[in-house]
């Protein structure tokens, strides 16, 4: 296979172990004959800062495979033979004589497709996951379709130990600096071992790993030729903030334990959140256009919870004003006490009633012992990462919104991926798609819209920006998968037809565990998807992007 036909390929479906098949083809086609070293020999290859744990051969098979998020179980997909390099690069000792590097894994198959991707991290990072590149529900991942994939811990260890944020350097390197060094290293690397370096270079993440994607794009233009950013916590510094206001503002209202400690779980009851997803949908599902247990005109979603409130006394159809109270607060965004906005507002959307969007907000602890994942993932990152200066007697629900948001104004300036200036990414012909779950607990959906707009008027315009850089918006979607949504799409195959086959994507295919036997088109932003008329709505062929 020569480079010629390697520009060509579309992406991968696998065929016999080692063996690949091209998208459309009709044969197996095999390895291309490589003019590098031998997967072994990496072990002892020199690059300056890295020290090389093993280099070893992978046989094909099905490793186990970490269910993606959204709790939805991954398909089986046979994983080829591959050479896996693990690693850790720039190894030291920080504050208080604990040790750091960038630990890596880089994955090789044997049928490489001539690409290279980048498996975006999650949450704080600290574990390097399997580099298999797991980029969507229904299609293989990565690895299986021929790219050569790394993964990385973002220069720390321990999932929830946050102590790294006293490290100076651990901290740049998880805002931005692990990101470009492995690229680096493992773009090396595949040259060694394949005797050449990848012709095309991709990055795929979903939440912080699609905030690292954003990062990328605006700090290193020149690693990767297309990004896909999902549910990406660009602001993540604010929207940790913005965490906070939504437990202080549910704990408000939660019944108490007999020492008088809020149970914020119950705050909300499950029958209460489906009252209020069945309500969302009746005021905003018909607004597209047609009633189909979607909202897919989010802009004309005006719904007001008042109008659950009870009137007569509490009953199982309607909300005390203390809960309407509640969810108008959370509703409407982090904010200090002169209405200056600190986090943004959420759309309205019947994935609110979705249990990924519980286990976020409020989780299912019967206790006051909460394991909402908003207070377990987001006050320890709060205090030990976000504010500085770093204080061990920090209490994230003492935080004062009208004194405290400067506090994490030196972390957001590292961390948080704001920036628009990407005239050097678009230049040399990089592409940028993000997809956003419009029930995402976690990171608003009017928050990235709003960056989107920000990124377009600063580019030329919408239809400008739109050549290199598209929003899909998935309507029930909670964090990067789960909820009442079609959340099921290849974006992978998307962004690599953009980039190499300049085929910039008129819509994402989706379906979803919610919806068996449906189909429709995820549109870009600003366009709304709309039944035409006629056929079955759940045939994507009978809608359109408007």
């Amino acid at each position: 296979m020569n480079q010629r036909s390697v520009r060509k390929l579309h992406p991968l479906k696998v065929c016999a172990a080692g063996a690949v098949l091209l998208t459309g083809g009709a044969l197996c086609a095999q390895p291309p004959a490589r003019g590098g070293s031998a997967c072994e020999d990496l072990g002892t290859i020199h690059l300056d800062g890295v020290e090389i744990a093993s280099a070893t051969s992978s046989p094909a098979g099905a490793p186990a495979v970490p269910a993606p998020a959204g709790g939805t179980a991954p398909a089986s997909f046979q994983m080829p033979a591959a050479c896996v390099v693990r690693g850790t690069a720039d190894r030291r000792t920080g504050v208080a004589g604990k040790a750091y590097g960038i630990g890596f894994e880089l994955r090789m198959p044997a049928g490489w497709n001539g690409r290279f991707l980048f498996q975006g991290g999650g949450g704080t990072d600290g574990v390097v996951r399997p580099a298999l590149g797991m980029t969507g529900f229904s299609s293989p991942p990565a690895l299986a379709q021929g790219f050569a994939v790394v993964s990385t811990d973002a220069g720390h260890q321990g999932g929830m130990d946050m102590s790294f944020g006293q490290d100076q350097q651990a901290r740049i390197d998880y805002a931005y600096r692990a990101v470009d060094r492995v690229t680096g290293i493992a773009k090396q690397i595949i040259a060694r071992f394949y005797g050449k370096p990848p012709e095309k270079s991709y990055f795929v993440g979903c939440s912080n790993g699609g905030r690292q994607g954003m990062i990328a794009a605006q700090r290193f233009p020149a690693d990767f030729d297309g990004i896909v950013a999902g549910d990406p916590g660009f602001r993540l510094s604010y929207a940790a903030l913005g965490e906070l206001w939504d437990t202080m503002a549910f704990q408000q209202i939660a019944p108490n334990d007999a020492e008088g400690r809020p149970i914020l779980a119950q705050a909300l009851s499950t029958e209460d959140l489906d009252l209020v997803g069945k309500a969302v949908l009746a005021a905003c599902d018909e607004k597209d256009g047609l009633k189909d247990g979607l909202v897919d005109n989010p802009a004309a979603c005006d719904f007001d919870p008042a109008v659950l409130e009870c009137r007569g006394g509490q009953s199982a159809e309607c909300l005390s004003s203390a809960k309407v109270h509640a969810l108008q607060k959370v509703f409407g965004g982090a904010v200090n006490s002169r209405k200056e906005r600190v986090y943004s507002s959420w759309p309205w959307d019947p994935g609110v009633a979705s249990p990924a969007w519980r286990q976020w907000k409020l989780g299912s602890s019967k206790t006051s012992a909460a394991n909402a994942l908003n207070v377990l993932l987001g006050f320890a990152a709060v205090k030990g990462y976000f504010v500085t200066p770093y204080d061990p007697a920090f209490d994230p629900m003492k935080f004062d919104f009208d004194k405290d948001p400067p506090l994490v104004a030196e972390t957001a300036a590292a961390n948080d991926a704001i920036a628009t200036q990407l005239s050097t990414f678009a230049g040399r012909g990089g592409k940028l798609l993000f997809y956003q779950g419009m029930a995402d607990p976690v990171f608003s959906a009017n928050d990235i819209i709003a960056y989107y707009r920000k990124l377009a008027g600063d580019n030329g315009g919408m239809e400008s920006a739109r050549t290199w850089a598209r929003l899909f918006l998935v309507p029930g979607m909670c964090h990067c998968a789960g909820g009442p949504a079609l959340d099921q799409f290849d974006a992978l195959t998307a962004i690599v037809a953009w980039v190499e086959r300049g085929q910039a994507p008129g819509s994402l295919i989706a379906k979803g565990a919610s919806f068996p036997g449906r189909s429709r088109p995820l549109c870009p932003y600003p366009e709304q998807t709309r039944y035409r008329g006629v056929g079955s709505i759940d045939d994507p062929a009978n809608f359109a992007c408007r």
